[in-house]
């Protein structure tokens, strides 16, 4: 192994083939920024587009610009545009919504196209939220349906013919393990099931093939990876072979076939609108355009190269400096087996998280006690995770996170 000094990240950033990305992201001086995992960097060319689309296309041209300014289509372009960034074609994206309420949206369907079948595949420690639509919609559905849940060492074997649906978050929020999609989803078709890929972790930060993998449906969020601001909407992804097929329950105006018809009898539209609601926010779209234009320039597979190696490098160290502060990698050591992201767990997670914060270091805590960096490769340099570690290090060694005032909760954690 090279020897690993601060000058040795220096260099690596200079060998970078992404560095120029970062020039085109708004980060404050000072600050080392490790949380584009739960909200991603403003671009800098959104704070005009927004301005924009407020006082030329909202303020001058008003209701025209449904038109002329291309507001109407924009969630459909914008699709088109994370099609390329996740393995889908032009008309199987549309951005809409939230990820909550896509996950709602894909698994009523799923369940009618399996009307035989009672059962849910999810995971039972990701991210709770995709558990908890799902629960909603059982009870509301009545129809007897039930979750299984699973972990990664039980996926495959709980794969049986009586499951209705796999519905899995392909990158683990908290732990940053990566599912195979490729194997999950054969396994699934081999019983007949059905599979609903949640991509708010791999959107944007690796090489996702939803059509190479024959995956059914999958949803994801527009505000971490793909840099679209905090609330961007989601997006929401439908097999071509499965459009049409079932109605999403959302049944807004914006998925009839005809929606200025104004008919008063709803008919779903037969290609990826249907998969739409009402109105959706323009000024958001705009801003996320920002962000998915830059990563759309972007090479997948050097950000795929630079965000193993960040994280790799970020472990390493954390064992060479931090080995006897208490922290245990909960992250797979194996490169092929994790996302963009590294995570230890600590007893005091909480306190150190706002300790490093206190330094300028932003990463984030999940309880119970998992801290967690975002490795973004547009932005993210060599010399932050170097920084970052050292920080760490110093926290540890000076015991600054003992200090009461990082152990006050706060709102958000």
């Amino acid at each position: 192994m090279a020897k690993l000094t601060r000058d040795f990240f220096l260099d690596l950033d200079r060998l970078d083939a992404l560095a120029p990305f970062r020039d085109e992201f708004y980060l404050p001086d000072g600050l080392i920024y490790l949380d584009g995992n739960s909200l991603g960097a403003l671009p800098r060319v959104a704070a005009a587009r927004a301005r924009d689309v407020v006082e030329r296309e909202w303020g001058r041209d008003l209701i025209t610009s449904w038109n002329r300014n291309g507001w109407f289509q924009l969630a459909a372009r914008l699709g088109d545009k994370i099609a390329g960034l996740i393995g889908a074609e032009h008309g199987e994206v549309m951005v809409c919504d939230a990820t909550g309420i896509n996950l709602y949206k894909l698994l009523s369907m799923a369940l009618d196209m399996r009307p035989d079948r009672k059962t849910i595949i999810m995971e039972g420690s990701n991210f709770p939220t995709d558990a908890y639509m799902a629960q909603g919609l059982i009870r509301q559905l009545n129809r007897g349906h039930q979750i299984e849940f699973v972990e990664i060492d039980t996926v495959l074997e709980k794969i049986t013919e009586d499951v209705a649906v796999v519905a899995l978050t392909e990158v683990h929020y908290k732990t940053g393990h990566l599912l195979d999609m490729k194997l999950i989803t054969r396994r699934a078709h081999e019983v007949g099931a059905l599979v609903i890929w949640d991509l708010c972790h791999s959107a944007g930060a690796l090489p996702v093939d939803l059509n190479g993998c024959q995956a059914d449906f999958a949803l994801g969020c527009g505000y971490k990876y793909l840099n679209g601001g905090p609330g961007a909407p989601a997006f929401i992804y439908v097999a071509r072979r499965h459009q049409g097929r079932a109605v999403q329950p959302l049944t807004g105006w914006w998925s009839h076939a005809a929606p200025f018809a104004f008919e008063r009898d709803y008919r779903p539209a037969a290609n990826i609108w249907q998969t739409a609601t009402g109105t959706q926010p323009i000024l958001s779209l705009a801003v996320l355009e920002c962000g998915l234009d830059i990563l759309c320039r972007a090479n997948m597979a050097d950000i795929r190269r630079k965000s193993l190696n960040l994280c790799d490098y970020f472990i390493d160290l954390m064992e060479i400096y931090c080995a006897d502060f208490g922290f245990t990698c909960v992250t797979p050591r194996e490169r092929q087996c994790r996302g963009s992201q590294v995570a230890f767990s600590h007893a005091h997670g909480f306190a150190v998280m706002q300790a490093l914060i206190g330094q300028n270091i932003i990463g984030d805590f999940r309880a119970p006690d998992i801290v967690r960096f975002g490795l973004t490769p547009l932005y993210s340099r060599y010399v932050d995770v170097w920084d970052a570690v050292i920080g760490l290090k110093n926290i540890m060694e000076q015991g600054a996170w003992k200090n009461p005032e990082y152990h006050r909760v706060t709102t958000v954690t």
